[in-house]
């Protein structure tokens, strides 16, 4: 059973690991889960005592191109596991992990228009902890389980699911989506989606309960 910790408790945790070598932290939850949130205020909780120390490597920024998703008829399903490219992101991992490089240019992705920027973010070789968060860092179906053996520190953000319910209309009708396309979203996409992790993610090491 995994252990429950909260942002303080990790951030020290990382911080020791990443003083010899330096540490992957897997940040895994369902949409609208606030794994986001988490990480960023990880990462910013470890520059508080260190500055540079620790750097943010999104999920997200592996999503497949809609150049792709479209023709292949994903694109409703933009979101799933099968729309990311997970040979991509366990590279970028690999040489995160191998830390030989100067510096390794990484994509995030940008929500307002829907396309991940390749290279928007550079990790250098300085930064002692890498804070990896997406929904399915610890799914145990191929090939998403070619992460896990990646990962010195995992940890699942708990949350019930009306409470993502909420969450998740909320930040749909920010992008003033209509309710029909809300509706899909949640019991089309997002939901199922946040079933998945639930229900298929490995035992992570920590829990967190916002």
């Amino acid at each position: 059973m995994a252990d429950s910790i909260d942002l303080d408790a990790l951030a020290r945790r990382l911080s020791d690991l990443g003083r010899d070598r330096r540490a992957i932290c897997a940040v895994a939850g369902a949409p609208g889960s606030g794994k986001s949130t988490l990480a960023e205020q990880l990462v910013e909780r470890l520059d508080e005592s260190e500055p540079g120390i620790a750097a943010l490597l999104p999920m997200d920024g592996y999503h497949y191109d809609d150049l792709y998703l479209v023709p292949a008829g994903l694109r409703p399903r933009k979101g799933s596991p099968e729309t990311f490219d997970v040979g991509g992101l366990r590279h970028t991992i690999q040489r995160l992990k191998a830390n030989d490089e100067d510096t390794v240019a990484v994509p995030v992705f940008d929500r307002d228009i829907e396309i991940a920027r390749a290279g928007a973010r550079l990790i250098p070789r300085s930064v002692r902890v890498i804070v990896c968060e997406g929904n399915y860092l610890l799914l145990r179906r191929a090939p998403w389980d070619s992460l896990l053996p990646l990962f010195d520190v995992t940890v699942l953000i708990d949350v019930p699911e009306e409470e993502l319910r909420r969450r998740l209309r909320a930040r749909w009708e920010h992008y003033n989506l209509t309710e029909d396309q809300i509706a899909w979203k949640l019991d089309g996409n997002d939901l199922p989606n946040g079933r998945v992790v639930i229900d298929e993610s490995a035992p992570a090491q920590y829990v967190v309960r916002p």
